[in-house]
């Protein structure tokens, strides 16, 4: 199969920050050297986000859309446009452009030797408050699981779509896909991305979420961690008989 690139982009009330990050990720579009189409994950929104997509995918042939029921959170999202992915790499990236689609021309060299790329975002523009949780955050995630992970929630990332679709799934995921490549046998890649204040909108997140979901999360991952099942075949007969 050719090599070709989804890009997924959850959208959560973000009509203020949309019509900038479309004009991010023409830009983008217009130099990626792989054939990349654009796949945006409406997770419930209650503001005129859902018309700004139809909008922009009647008229743009590398962008689609869909549109869940109720907002379900971020997991969820990802999930859904894995689901939707047709091609042999998958990304993510925030629609509130502290990420920039251009930082994708990056990751694309290393996947001849490796099976995910994931961002660590340099110099970060986030409040004092935001930026103490997810050092707290991923202070006690990487002294639980050791991942060896930097930033494992940079909004920037693109893996082997083969990968993607193995991943176990639950609320909390997106915390851990580097974590979880690397537990179905896959090699990360890290390397640092730019990052910028927020442009527009508010962010959906707050103190409360930032700190006790990954605590219990971080919980779960360990011990369904120790549960994998894994294995190799060494050894089998040279014909499959069938009764």
């Amino acid at each position: 199969m050719q090599p070709a690139l989804t890009i997924i982009v959850p959208v959560y009330n973000e009509e203020e920050s949309l019509p900038v990050f479309f004009a991010a990720m023409d830009e983008f579009l217009a130099i990626t050297p792989l054939p990349t189409e654009v796949l945006y994950v409406n997770d419930g929104s209650s503001d005129n986000s859902p018309q700004l997509l139809r909008d922009k995918c009647a008229d743009d042939p590398c962008s689609r859309f869909l549109s869940l029921s109720e907002n379900r959170g971020l997991s969820t999202a990802i999930k859904a446009g894995i689901d939707h992915s047709h091609t042999t790499l998958t990304g993510y990236i925030d629609a509130d452009l502290q990420t920039r689609p251009e930082d994708f021309t990056a990751f694309l060299p290393y996947f001849a030797e490796y099976d995910m790329v994931n961002g660590i975002r340099a110099k970060r523009r986030d409040s004092i408050v935001k930026k103490i949780s997810s050092k707290v955050g991923n202070g006690w995630r990487r002294f639980m699981i050791n991942d060896g992970i930097r930033d494992t929630c940079c909004p920037l990332k693109i893996l082997k779509t083969e990968y993607a679709i193995k991943i176990p799934f639950f609320h909390g995921m997106h915390r851990f896909i580097p974590a979880l490549v690397q537990l179905e046998g896959g090699r990360v890649k890290q390397i640092q991305v730019s990052h910028y204040s927020r442009m527009a909108g508010v962010a959906k997140y707050h103190l409360f979420n930032r700190l006790v979901g990954p605590f219990f999360d971080t919980l779960a991952f360990r011990w369904m961690r120790n549960r994998h099942i894994s294995y190799t075949v060494a050894e089998k007969s040279t014909t499959d008989k069938t009764l």
